[in-house]
């Protein structure tokens, strides 16, 4: 693999755990570490990875072993909470940086031989030993807006932080489509049937390396059986009764609000 070169200005995405190192820019607000050099000193064991440049510029992804101590100059922030932060495409560059780094952490070792393995391009890694390859592996997840009249079903899932009310999601099993996958998990957690399946968007979820798919769909029949193993507590709510709901970084906050908006065709 081509080393990596330090002559070149890049964008520094440096972690500690699931923490992002930020620093002030001149006009005060917070934003990713910009230059020649890391932001921070490195040991020989910290692997700087190369992502896929951004706007003309290179972007590097590092993880540390401590935290960076915290001045009038530098933070640590969650990288969900950088959403409300950073500019939308260094948010999506962070997270990239996040699941690359989650990755090298987790494939170590071949799975076949158990000998170390090694980078061989930006994106994967093949065995000292056997030469097996590996790449980044996505865990795909879709997540459902149901509606039946003028309301929608909300639930809050026990892995939930905070009080808030979701949508019904959970991750696309091998040998079923994506709308298979709306339908098996809302019956499996709710009893309902639904029909008018529609596909609304995706988005990168490096909570820790998804990809979120989000769908629409009309209320057929069934009672509302919750699957207490997974949903806390559920309902059917119209717009002038809602419950607490989702940031703005998430795949349920933007189908809820384009429900609310009336974006959403019939």
């Amino acid at each position: 693999m081509e080393q990596i070169r330090h002559d070149e200005p890049a964008y520094w995405f440096v972690f500690c755990k699931d923490e992002l190192l930020l620093q002030r820019s001149e006009g005060g607000l917070l934003t990713v570490p910009f230059g020649k050099e890391p932001p921070v000193e490195l040991a020989d064991w910290n692997t700087v990875h190369r992502l896929t440049p951004l706007g003309g510029k290179a972007c590097r992804a590092v993880s540390i072993d401590r935290p960076v101590v915290e001045d009038a100059a530098r933070r640590m922030v969650g990288l969900r909470a950088s959403f409300d932060i950073l500019p939308r495409d260094l948010y999506l560059k962070a997270g990239k940086g996040a699941e690359i780094l989650y990755w090298d952490r987790n494939t170590k070792f071949c799975g076949v031989c158990g000998a170390p393995m090694k980078l061989h391009t930006d994106i994967s890694k093949r065995c000292t030993n056997c030469g097996k390859e590996v790449w980044p592996q996505l865990a795909t997840a879709i997540i459902v807006l149901v509606r039946r009249g003028d309301s929608i079903l909300m639930v809050h899932a026990h892995n939930l932080r905070g009080r808030y009310y979701g949508l019904v999601a959970g991750f696309v099993e091998t040998g079923e489509t994506l709308e298979e996958c709306v339908r098996r998990e809302l019956m499996e957690e709710t009893g309902v049937r639904v029909k008018n399946i529609r596909y609304f968007g995706s988005q990168p979820w490096p909570y820790p390396c998804g990809l979120m798919v989000g769908f629409y769909a009309d209320y057929v029949e069934g009672e509302l059986h919750l699957q207490r193993s997974e949903i806390a507590s559920g309902g059917w709510f119209s717009r002038d009764h809602l419950p607490e709901i989702p940031g703005r970084v998430s795949m349920a906050r933007m189908l809820i609000d384009a429900w609310l908006e009336g974006r959403l065709p019939d």
